[in-house]
Parts: structure tokens; C-alpha cells; sequence
């Protein structure tokens, strides 16, 4: 997979993800990332590419060509294509399903967003897939689209080392993941389930379904419902 990412702050989300899991999938190959800057296709020899808001209102709105320009050769630079991403509050909440959706495809192109937000022109140029990651608001969409890249990649194959643990996180069967524990047995007075250390699978799989099916319903009843 390639996945490209336009941002006013390359350095800032290529750091981040060259560490832990991504970085380790990046080395060997397995996924492609590439940052690109905004900047350089604002057409202003001061790398300008926001302005005031038409109408009045605080802040300075990103112009649509500086975007869409930059969106459209990036695109052009590999023949593989995909859905255009843009990172926004007002997109549709991210979450597993989405994201497995995501991971099935070759190329992903994310678009991170700065200031107020967008001229709505980008929206109706690109006709973009818009994702938030929750009800609030960064300053910036760099954290939001590195959320989603993360969570994208480690579906990969060959990303993470044990794939059967993907199959028992939270949201897999939309449910919360049951209680995890190890070593030592006893810690400040609090014990192990003695039918974890009991050697019968078949108890400790009926003992993680009941637990995981408790939490949910104690914490995130919305996804039973």
C-alpha cells in the first residue's frame, strides 16, 4: 500500500510515524508513505496559501488551490489509486469498520487540513471521503491523520507480528476486548483469575467471551445495541 499524505507539516507526521509498528512496516516495505507539502504548490513565492474568510469571522481559511493542485499531482505520481481522504470534524466518525474498509485498498491519498478549516471548493473539486476522529477539535488535521494511518497499517499484512491478536481487540466483533493479564500472579493484593493459570482452554475462552461481553455492556453499550 502507498499511502500519501498532504500536510503544511511533513516533518511533523513522518516523524511520528518512522517509530514502533509503522516505522517497522515502513523499513521493510510493507507499506509506503510518503509526506508531501502543501506549500509547495501555492503558487506564491511565499509559500502563502491561506487568506481571510469571504464575510468576515476570525482566523484564515486555506485556499483551494494551493490544495487541489497539490492533491491532483500527487495523485498523478503513482498509477495506483484510492480514495481522497480529508481529515475534518464534520467527516464521518472514524472507526474499525472504516478503517478495515481503508486497509483493503492499494493507495490511500490524506489530506491534513490547518487554520479554519478549508475553502469548501476543495470539497467540491475532490469529492473527497471526509473522516473525523471525534467530536472535537485540533489545532491542526496532522494528529487525525496519523490516528488513521496507524490504525490502517496494522492491518496489513505482515505489520503486526501475531495476527491472531488482531482478532480479539476491542471493536473486531463489536465488542470491548476482556481483561488482560501476566506476571506477576499477585500484585498489591490483587490476584489472577485462577481460570487463567488453570490450563483449560476451553474455561478460558468462556471466561474471556463472558468478560468481554460484561465491559461492553458496562462501558460502550451503544455497540451491543
Amino acid at each position: 500500500m502507498r499511502i500519501d499524505v498532504l500536510t503544511l507539516f511533513p516533518q511533523q507526521v513522518d516523524d511520528f510515524l518512522n517509530y514502533s509498528i509503522i516505522g517497522r512496516a515502513r523499513q521493510r516495505g510493507l507499506v509506503e508513505i510518503v509526506c508531501t507539502d502543501i506549500r509547495t504548490y501555492s503558487g506564491d513565492k511565499h509559500g502563502k496559501v491561506d487568506d481571510k474568510p469571504f464575510g468576515g469571522g476570525p482566523g484564515m481559511v486555506l485556499r483551494p488551490q494551493p490544495v487541489v493542485e497539490a492533491v491532483e499531482a500527487v495523485e498523478a505520481a503513482d498509477q495506483r489509486r484510492g480514495p481522497r481522504i480529508l481529515m475534518t470534524p464534520q467527516g464521518r466518525r472514524l472507526d474499525q469498520p472504516l478503517v478495515r474498509d481503508l486497509a483493503a485498498h492499494d493507495r490511500l491519498i490524506v489530506v491534513a487540513g490547518h487554520y479554519e478549516g478549508f475553502d469548501e471548493r476543495v470539497r467540491l473539486i475532490l469529492a473527497p471521503t471526509e473522516i473525523s476522529i471525534g467530536d472535537y477539535v485540533l489545532s491542526g488535521g496532522e494528529p487525525a491523520a496519523v490516528v488513521l494511518i496507524d490504525a490502517v497499517v496494522r492491518l496489513l499484512e505482515g505489520v503486526v507480528g501475531d495476527e491472531e491478536s488482531l482478532a480479539e481487540e476491542s471493536f473486531t466483533h463489536s465488542r470491548l476486548e476482556y481483561p488482560q493479564y501476566t506476571r506477576p500472579r499477585e500484585y498489591r493484593g490483587h490476584q489472577v483469575p485462577e481460570v487463567l493459570i488453570s490450563g483449560h482452554h476451553a474455561e478460558i475462552e468462556k471466561w474471556r467471551t463472558d468478560q468481554a461481553q460484561k465491559r461492553t455492556a458496562d462501558r460502550r453499550p451503544d455497540l451491543i445495541q
